[in-house]
């Protein structure tokens, strides 16, 4: 097992994973009947905010719309990052040019001009970040949405 990292090296880690060029993430929420959720969906990671683009009437938007919650999951097992994130906003594809922008030049593909498609901007409350179990002590690195380290 390796050396556990500081965290500060783990937030270096993170932001580089968040950063990388057609970075996905798994996307959990609930339904207003709890009924559970999980999606993966290219992540743009755009003002230390998360960026999805997804259709607006899919069951993913619909559970964020209705909870503006959602828990992301960056990575594999054994070097995962968990972020625990609200709604800021949600914006059609084709009404921010910035964004779409940023997110297009991230995310490896452009949504715009896709009928229905919607950017849904989400802020980090809470982010866990560890590779094996010697780093679960100091895995929160962002709490009440902010960083830690």
């Amino acid at each position: 097992m390796p050396e556990p990292r500081d965290r500060a090296t783990r937030k270096v880690d993170l932001l580089t994973a968040l950063t990388a060029p057609a970075a996905d993430v798994w996307v959990a929420t609930a339904s207003p009947d709890a009924a559970a959720h999980l999606v993966p969906l290219s992540l743009a990671w755009i003002d230390d905010r998360a960026v999805i683009a997804l259709e607006e009437r899919s069951v993913t938007a619909r559970n964020i719309g209705a909870s503006g919650i959602a828990r992301l999951a960056i990575g594999p097992t054994r070097d995962v990052a968990m972020i625990d994130a609200v709604l800021e906003r949600w914006a059609g594809v084709d009404d921010d040019e910035s964004l779409g922008g940023a997110y297009a030049a991230q995310a490896d593909w452009d949504p715009r001009g896709l009928a229905g498609y919607v950017f849904l901007v989400l802020r980090p409350t809470r982010i866990q970040a560890w590779r094996e179990s010697n780093e679960l002590a100091g895995r929160v690195l962002m709490r009440d949405g902010a960083w830690v380290v």
